[in-house]
C-alpha cells in the first residue's frame, strides 16, 4: 500500500466508527435508564462478563465503573461455567456483553444466572438474539457493519460497547454526585492524582526560600538569587510580600547601569507580583504560570510570604 493509500484506509476506518457512534445516541431508550436506575439502587456489586473481544471491553467498563464510584468485577464467560460462577452473589447486577447475543458460553451461563435471580443487563447489537430475550433491560449495540473490510474483525461493534459502558459510567457518577474530591480517592497516583490532591504548600515548603528587603544590594540580591537557585526573589518588609526580582531584571538592569554599587532591590523589583495561596491546588498554580507565562510563583499563608514554586516543580510531579 501506498502512503496516501495508508492514510485513506485509516481515515475510512475513523469516520466508519464514528458514524456508528453518532447512530448509537439514537438507540439510547428506557431500558438504558432503567439499567442505570437498577445498578444504582442495587445493594450489591455489577459483574460484567462477556467472551472474546467483548471480554477486553467488559474489562475496561470495570475499571471504568470502579475508579466512578460503582463497584464491579470482571468475570469472564468461560471460566465462569467452569467454577466463577460463584464470585456472585445475591444482590449483584450482571451485565452481558455480546455482539451476537447467541455464543454458546452465553447460553450456557445466562439460565445459571437466571435461576439465582439476578437482575441481568445486556449490551448487545442484536437485541432479537437469546441474550437479549433473557435479560432484564438491553442497551443497544447495534452496527450497521465494522470497520473490517470483510466485515467479520470486531473493530466497530467492540468500540460501540465500549461507548454504552462509558455512558452507563457517566450517567452513574452524575447520579452519585461522585466529585473530583472523590476521583482522587480513587486515583492517588500518578500525574491524574497529583492534579486531584497535590496542593502549592507540597511544592514549595521543599524549597528555598530566597528573600531580600528594599534596601539589599544589588550583589547581595545576585547572590540570594544564585545560592537558592529558583531564578527569582521576594522583596519582603514585614513578612508580606511587597516585590519580586527575576534573573531577567537582573539582566535588564545590567545592560542599562553602568555603576551599580548605589542600586537596591527597590530600584530594580516589580511591585504586586503575581502570587498564589500555600493551600491553593498546585494545578491552580499551572494555570497561573500559562496564562501570564512565567516560571515562577510566590507563595503566601496567611497574608505572609511562604516561598516559591517554580514550574520545574510542576514538570518534575509530572503535572505539565
Amino acid at each position: 500500500m501506498s502512503h496516501q493509500s495508508i492514510i485513506n484506509t485509516a481515515k475510512q476506518t475513523i469516520k466508519t466508527e464514528s458514524q456508528a457512534i453518532l447512530n448509537l445516541s439514537e438507540l439510547v431508550n428506557d431500558d438504558f435508564a432503567n439499567a442505570v436506575n437498577l445498578i444504582y439502587n442495587s445493594k450489591g456489586r455489577v459483574i460484567i462478563t462477556g467472551i472474546g473481544k467483548s471480554a477486553i471491553i467488559a474489562t475496561k467498563i470495570v475499571a471504568t465503573l470502579n475508579s466512578t464510584g460503582t463497584p464491579a468485577i470482571f468475570m469472564h464467560a468461560a471460566d465462569a461455567i467452569h467454577g466463577d460462577l460463584g464470585l456472585i452473589l445475591e444482590d449483584d447486577v450482571v451485565i452481558f456483553i455480546s455482539k451476537s447475543g447467541n455464543t454458546p458460553e452465553i447460553k450456557v451461563l445466562v439460565p445459571f444466572i437466571k435461576s439465582a435471580k439476578n437482575k441481568m443487563i445486556a449490551i448487545t447489537g442484536n437485541k432479537e438474539s437469546f441474550l437479549g430475550q433473557q435479560v432484564d433491560y438491553v442497551l443497544n449495540a447495534f452496527v450497521e457493519k465494522e470497520a473490517c473490510p470483510n466485515n467479520l474483525a470486531p473493530t466497530t461493534s467492540t468500540t460501540a460497547q465500549l461507548v454504552l459502558g462509558d455512558a452507563l459510567a457517566i450517567c452513574l457518577l452524575e447520579l452519585r454526585g461522585f466529585s473530583s474530591n472523590d476521583f482522587a480517592k480513587y486515583h492517588p497516583g500518578g500525574a491524574l492524582g497529583k492534579k486531584l490532591y497535590l496542593r502549592v504548600h507540597d511544592l514549595s515548603s521543599v524549597n528555598e526560600k530566597p528573600q531580600v528587603t528594599l534596601d539589599t544590594s544589588i550583589k547581595n540580591v545576585i547572590i540570594e538569587i544564585t545560592e537558592k537557585m529558583l531564578g527569582v526573589a521576594a522583596v519582603v518588609e514585614n513578612d508580606k510580600i511587597i516585590g519580586i526580582i527575576t534573573d531577567g531584571d537582573l539582566r535588564r538592569m545590567l545592560s542599562k547601569v553602568d555603576n551599580i554599587s548605589d542600586v537596591t532591590a527597590k530600584d530594580i523589583m516589580s511591585a504586586n507580583p503575581k502570587r498564589i495561596q500555600a493551600n491553593a491546588m498546585a494545578i491552580d498554580a499551572m494555570d497561573v504560570m500559562e496564562t501570564y507565562g512565567i516560571s515562577q510563583l510566590l507563595v503566601e499563608e496567611n497574608g505572609k510570604y511562604a516561598g516559591v514554586v517554580h514550574l520545574h516543580d510542576l514538570i518534575k510531579e509530572g503535572i505539565l
